[in-house]
Protein backbone atom coordinates (compact mmCIF):
# COMPACT_ATOMS: atom_id res chain seq x y z
CA UNK A 1 0.00 0.00 0.00
CA UNK A 2 0.90 3.25 -1.17
CA UNK A 3 0.38 6.68 0.26
CA UNK A 4 0.67 9.96 -0.77
CA UNK A 5 0.51 12.97 1.18
CA UNK A 6 0.24 16.39 -0.52
CA UNK A 7 1.27 20.04 0.69
CA UNK A 8 2.46 23.21 -0.45
CA UNK A 9 -0.85 24.87 -1.54
CA UNK A 10 -2.01 28.01 -0.80
CA UNK A 11 -3.51 31.22 -2.01
CA UNK A 12 -1.59 33.11 -4.55
CA UNK A 13 -1.62 36.53 -6.32
CA UNK A 14 -0.98 36.27 -10.03
CA UNK A 15 1.78 35.99 -11.77
CA UNK A 16 3.24 34.39 -8.05
CA UNK A 17 4.73 30.75 -7.49
CA UNK A 18 3.94 28.49 -5.40
CA UNK A 19 6.39 24.80 -5.03
CA UNK A 20 4.35 21.79 -4.23
CA UNK A 21 4.93 18.28 -2.46
CA UNK A 22 3.82 14.90 -2.34
CA UNK A 23 5.36 12.94 0.45
CA UNK A 24 4.82 8.92 -0.38
CA UNK A 25 5.45 6.56 2.25
CA UNK A 26 4.85 2.65 1.65
CA UNK A 27 6.46 0.31 -1.08
CA UNK A 28 9.64 1.38 -3.25
CA UNK A 29 9.51 5.18 -4.50
CA UNK A 30 11.74 4.92 -6.57
CA UNK A 31 9.71 2.44 -8.67
CA UNK A 32 6.90 4.74 -9.30
CA UNK A 33 6.22 6.68 -11.85
CA UNK A 34 4.40 9.73 -10.22
CA UNK A 35 2.04 12.44 -12.01
CA UNK A 36 0.33 15.83 -10.64
CA UNK A 37 -3.29 16.36 -11.46
CA UNK A 38 -5.98 19.06 -10.74
CA UNK A 39 -9.42 19.57 -10.48
CA UNK A 40 -11.27 23.03 -10.69
CA UNK A 41 -15.10 23.16 -8.96
CA UNK A 42 -17.31 22.29 -11.42
CA UNK A 43 -14.93 20.47 -14.02
CA UNK A 44 -13.57 17.26 -14.30
CA UNK A 45 -9.97 16.27 -13.03
CA UNK A 46 -6.89 17.00 -15.72
CA UNK A 47 -3.17 15.62 -16.25
CA UNK A 48 -0.75 18.33 -15.42
CA UNK A 49 2.67 16.77 -15.54
CA UNK A 50 4.63 13.68 -14.97
CA UNK A 51 7.78 12.36 -14.01
CA UNK A 52 9.45 8.72 -14.76
CA UNK A 53 11.49 6.63 -11.82
CA UNK A 54 14.45 8.27 -12.60
CA UNK A 55 13.32 11.56 -13.26
CA UNK A 56 14.73 11.30 -16.55
CA UNK A 57 11.48 12.38 -18.60
CA UNK A 58 9.01 14.96 -18.10
CA UNK A 59 5.48 15.61 -19.56
CA UNK A 60 3.33 18.53 -19.38
CA UNK A 61 0.09 19.49 -20.13
CA UNK A 62 0.29 22.57 -22.87
CA UNK A 63 -1.41 25.36 -20.87
CA UNK A 64 1.18 24.90 -17.77
CA UNK A 65 4.66 24.34 -20.25
CA UNK A 66 7.13 26.52 -19.52
CA UNK A 67 5.57 27.95 -16.50
CA UNK A 68 5.53 24.34 -14.12
CA UNK A 69 8.13 21.82 -13.59
CA UNK A 70 8.22 18.31 -12.32
CA UNK A 71 11.09 17.31 -10.20
CA UNK A 72 11.66 14.25 -7.74
CA UNK A 73 14.00 13.02 -4.64
CA UNK A 74 13.90 9.44 -4.41
CA UNK A 75 16.32 9.57 -1.46
CA UNK A 76 13.47 11.33 -0.04
CA UNK A 77 10.55 9.75 -1.39
CA UNK A 78 8.89 13.21 -2.88
CA UNK A 79 7.96 14.19 -6.08
CA UNK A 80 7.69 18.10 -6.40
CA UNK A 81 5.86 20.71 -8.52
CA UNK A 82 7.26 24.07 -8.87
CA UNK A 83 4.56 26.65 -10.19
CA UNK A 84 5.51 29.56 -11.63
CA UNK A 85 3.88 32.57 -13.78
CA UNK A 86 0.25 31.61 -11.96
CA UNK A 87 -2.65 32.17 -13.50
CA UNK A 88 -6.47 32.39 -12.25
CA UNK A 89 -6.99 29.40 -14.40
CA UNK A 90 -4.87 27.48 -12.17
CA UNK A 91 -7.04 27.77 -9.38
CA UNK A 92 -7.52 23.86 -8.07
CA UNK A 93 -7.39 21.11 -6.15
CA UNK A 94 -4.05 19.39 -6.38
CA UNK A 95 -3.27 15.76 -6.46
CA UNK A 96 -0.57 13.48 -6.95
CA UNK A 97 -0.93 10.19 -8.34
CA UNK A 98 1.36 6.69 -8.44
CA UNK A 99 1.96 4.18 -10.91
CA UNK A 100 3.50 1.13 -9.75
CA UNK A 101 4.46 0.07 -13.04
CA UNK A 102 7.20 2.43 -13.45
CA UNK A 103 10.07 2.76 -15.91
CA UNK A 104 12.87 5.11 -17.02
CA UNK A 105 11.45 5.86 -19.56
CA UNK A 106 8.13 5.83 -18.78
CA UNK A 107 5.81 8.66 -18.69
CA UNK A 108 1.92 8.83 -18.74
CA UNK A 109 -0.98 11.14 -18.55
CA UNK A 110 -3.91 8.52 -18.12
CA UNK A 111 -5.49 8.90 -15.17
CA UNK A 112 -6.85 5.04 -15.22
CA UNK A 113 -2.79 4.13 -15.10
CA UNK A 114 -2.32 5.19 -12.00
CA UNK A 115 -3.15 3.16 -8.80
CA UNK A 116 -2.47 5.32 -6.00
CA UNK A 117 -3.78 8.95 -5.34
CA UNK A 118 -3.44 11.49 -2.65
CA UNK A 119 -5.94 13.77 -1.19
CA UNK A 120 -4.93 17.19 -2.84
CA UNK A 121 -3.95 20.17 -1.63
CA UNK A 122 -5.94 23.70 -2.78
CA UNK A 123 -3.90 26.15 -4.62
CA UNK A 124 -5.92 29.34 -5.20
CA UNK A 125 -4.61 32.48 -7.36
CA UNK A 126 -6.26 35.88 -7.09
CA UNK A 127 -6.60 37.68 -10.22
Amino acid sequence: QVHLVESGGGLVQAGGSLTLSCAASGGTFGRYGMGWFRQAPGKEREFVAAISTNGGQTYYVDSVKGRFTISRDNAKNTVYLQMNSLKAEDTAVYLCAADIDGRPWKVIRAQISYDYWGQGTQVTVSS
